[in-house]
């Protein structure tokens, strides 16, 4: 079903060691449903060569309303489950933001949100067209000196060579799904995610990992070539 393999390549000598997008903290958004499922997904996870990963519980209005305290609390919950099964990883907890009128008013209003590294902040869309408040979104926020991350950006319907190259001249980051590489989610996602490898417009790739079916896919797309390339660029994943 996916494009997975390539009898010819060798997984990448230098991992990944930090992944900056994943869903396992359980019970606050789609990702993992239990701590034993985080278990799951965290090993096959450390298998691959993470030493470090950023979780980022979904924030939507009108589905996920997450807040800080809430993120903290499942994060230290799921570090205490860690240690007591002897897994050793660093975890950090930052947000997957959805870009409507309440995220756009959180910026106005100039709130505290929940970013990972040097002030990054990884926001999404809807899927299918562009937000009005895109461009006002981009200046306002990294006028407070956040640093955008779009999240996914093959993902969207409405995404094009064309506008991608518009917001990386806003001064916005892209972070690749590495499932998109493997065609995970459609044959356009997957053209899209190549498209963006080619240009080398990809700054971090990201497991957006909500399961342990997931997590299983993305330890065998380590020996495709193509996620080979991608780990090939000038990644900021490390830097971290």
């Amino acid at each position: 079903m996916f494009s997975l393999f390539n009898k010819k390549t060798e997984v990448p000598k230098i991992p990944l060691k930090v992944d900056i997008h994943s869903h396992l903290l359980a019970g606050l958004d789609d990702g993992v449903k239990s701590l034993e499922e985080a278990i799951d997904v965290i090993n096959d996870l450390v298998e691959m060569g993470f030493e470090k990963l950023v979780t980022t519980p979904h924030v939507m209005n009108d589905t996920y309303r997450n807040e800080p305290t809430g993120i903290q609390n499942g994060l230290t919950e799921l570090e205490q489950h860690l240690a007591n099964n002897g897994i050793n990883i660093e975890l950090q907890a930052a947000a997957e933001y959805y870009l409507d009128e309440f995220l756009y008013a959180r910026i106005i209003n100039k709130e505290s949100l929940l970013t990972f590294g040097d002030k990054y902040l990884l926001f999404e869309t809807n899927f299918i067209s562009e937000p009005l408040q895109m461009k006002e979104f981009i200046f306002q926020a990294s006028s407070q000196g956040y640093r955008l991350v779009l999240a996914h950006p093959e993902r969207y319907g409405y995404m094009t060579m064309e506008k991608a190259e518009d917001l990386r001249n806003r001064g916005v980051f892209f972070q690749l799904n590495s499932l998109s590489i493997g065609g995970m989610y459609s044959k356009s996602v997957r053209k899209m995610a190549l498209q963006l490898i080619d240009k080398g417009w990809v700054d971090f790739l990201g497991s957006d990992c909500h399961n342990p079916v997931q997590s299983k896919i993305l330890k065998a797309l380590q020996k495709n070539k193509h996620y080979q390339r991608a780990c090939s660029l000038s990644l900021l994943n490390n830097t971290l």
